[in-house]
């Protein structure tokens, strides 16, 4: 069993958006190879509409291109990205995104694809906090048994 294939046995239910795409980061890529449907519920768009399509068709007006710089500078150097974006739905409507992407490396090293965890969040009421990660909080939160392994893996902390 590959690694993809085990993603895609593992993610099928997952309560957060998970999706893999080809390592090609120039446009029109990277190109989305799966996506969980919990992701296509959180883009509001079928599976369909979604596999074979690159991640950008979620940007719009107030995606900030500082971070898509940011983004983008992490998958050119093989590192992780997490951060926030300003993304929208299949109907237009604007959400916050947190993305926890990091690349999928073949035993040679070189990266085979990459894997991106995403779910939506909203800004906590209350006193600002320094670091972006506390300005967020998850808009749902998950008792499954795979949240434990997203634990485990620092999926969503920063590190």
């Amino acid at each position: 069993m590959t690694a993809f294939e085990l993603i895609r046995a593992l993610a099928h239910d997952a309560p957060i958006g998970i999706v893999v795409t080809d390592p090609m980061i120039e446009s029109p890529g990277p190109t989305i190879l799966y996506a969980n449907a919990a992701f296509g519920r959180l883009v509001g768009r079928d599976l369909a509409d979604i596999v074979g399509h690159s991640p950008r068709f979620m940007q719009g007006r107030e995606t900030r291109r500082a971070t898509l710089d940011a983004y983008r500078h992490a998958l050119v150097a093989g590192e992780r990205f997490h951060g926030y974006l300003a993304n929208y739905r299949a109907d237009g409507t604007k959400y916050r995104a947190e993305i926890d992407c990091r690349p999928l490396r073949a035993a040679d090293g070189r990266i085979e694809n990459f894997i991106s965890f995403e779910r939506e969040v909203i800004r906590r009421i209350g006193r600002p906090v320094g670091s972006a990660a506390g300005r967020y909080e998850p808009t749902s939160v998950s008792n499954d048994a795979l949240t434990g392994v997203l634990r485990a893996l620092n999926v969503f902390e920063h590190v």
